[in-house]
């Protein structure tokens, strides 16, 4: 993706936070699902519904962020952009 991401003049920092943000909100949703698994496997006693439930306010959080960087990408490239690189 990476020559793409550079031909369509997106910023490969912000290209890379939305990749990591897009890929925890697909280990915490099914499908896939894993991160929500991992904690089943570390406390079986709560139930799969509950640990889901669990985990919604952190998804919207996750939504709500991908969606500011989308409409404001300066927030993920401020400290970069202070560097040189």
């Amino acid at each position: 993706f990476f020559p793409l991401v550079l031909k369509l003049n997106f910023d490969p920092i912000w290209f890379g936070v939305i990749v990591v943000l897009v890929g925890e909100m697909g280990v915490i949703t099914p499908p896939v699902g894993v991160n929500v698994f991992v904690i089943k496997g570390i406390a079986p006693e709560i139930p799969l519904e509950t640990i889901f439930r669990g985990i919604m306010p952190f998804l919207a959080g996750l939504i709500i962020l991908t969606i500011i960087l989308f409409i404001f990408p300066q927030i993920a490239t401020f400290l970069p952009s202070l560097v040189s690189y």
